[in-house]
């Protein structure tokens, strides 16, 4: 009988002091060095405002009171979402902002796994219905731009913590859009509207699915909602959206 193989994991572990040591892990915000891989020093965590309940039983907006498991926020209660429901990690502010860039622009991809892991704790409800994740693409000369897209990266980061099937490619961005930054509600929707579309050879996969789709920010909801409108009309039975951040104040 042959002996069994040894452990590599002394070995792993070894490896990751040596790089630690040389290239300590430094905090996902402000870059001071901090003590693991994907943490966030003392100082910044603090800025951080996490959404937890009560919020909003649709969109997700933080609520100042608890009003009930079921409570709507105005916008929501007036008119619902396409999507089913929406969920974000932590709201959009100074903090977080710095964050989000450092992420989107900066390349600061070796925080994807630690975002990953708080999206799947800020989406545990929606996980559990889902069939697929899906993030929101970027045109292809934006990605060809920047080199990676950082919605895909959370969606498959947040795929290996929860166990769900990720499809990064089913849906493409029919058209470039202009950056949205300086855009109201009403021109944000009228600058992604019919800006996306299910990928032909992805339209038997997401057939009759429950999808959550990821990106980084949620501002208005416009381009989770072209979207989510995207999604139903190739065959998704649901879609709910997991966010990294969300704007709690729009014009």
């Amino acid at each position: 009988m042959s002996a069994p193989l040894p452990s590599l994991r002394p070995i792993r572990n070894v490896g990751k002091r040596v790089v630690d040591t040389i290239l300590p892990p430094r905090c996902l915000s402000c870059g001071v060095v901090v003590d693991a891989t994907g943490a966030v020093c003392p100082d910044c965590w603090r800025g951080i405002d996490f959404v937890t309940p009560p919020f909003c039983a649709c969109c997700g907006l933080p609520f100042a009171y608890d009003s009930g498991p079921d409570a709507l926020c105005g916008a929501c209660a007036a008119e619902r979402p396409l999507f089913g429901r929406a969920r974000s990690v932590m709201v959009y502010n100074d903090a977080s902002r710095d964050l989000i860039l450092a992420f989107k622009h900066a390349d600061r991809t070796d925080a994807a796994p630690a975002y990953g892991g708080w999206l799947a704790r800020a989406g545990e409800a929606l996980l559990a219905d889902a069939d697929l994740i899906v993030p929101v693409p970027l045109h292809r000369r934006r990605l060809l731009a920047r080199r990676y897209n950082q919605a895909a990266l959370l969606a498959q980061a947040l795929g290996r913590v929860a166990g769900k099937r990720v499809l990064v490619d089913a849906l493409v961005r029919t058209r470039p859009t202009p950056s949205q930054g300086r855009m109201n509600r009403a021109q944000r929707a009228r600058n992604v509207r019919a800006a996306f579309a299910v990928r032909r050879s992805r339209k038997a996969a997401l057939a009759g699915k429950r999808i959550v789709l990821v990106d980084d920010v949620m501002t208005t909801g416009a381009t989770l909602s072209a979207c989510v409108r995207a999604l139903l009309d190739g065959g998704a039975s649901n879609v709910d959206a997991l966010t990294l951040a969300r704007v709690t104040r729009t014009g």
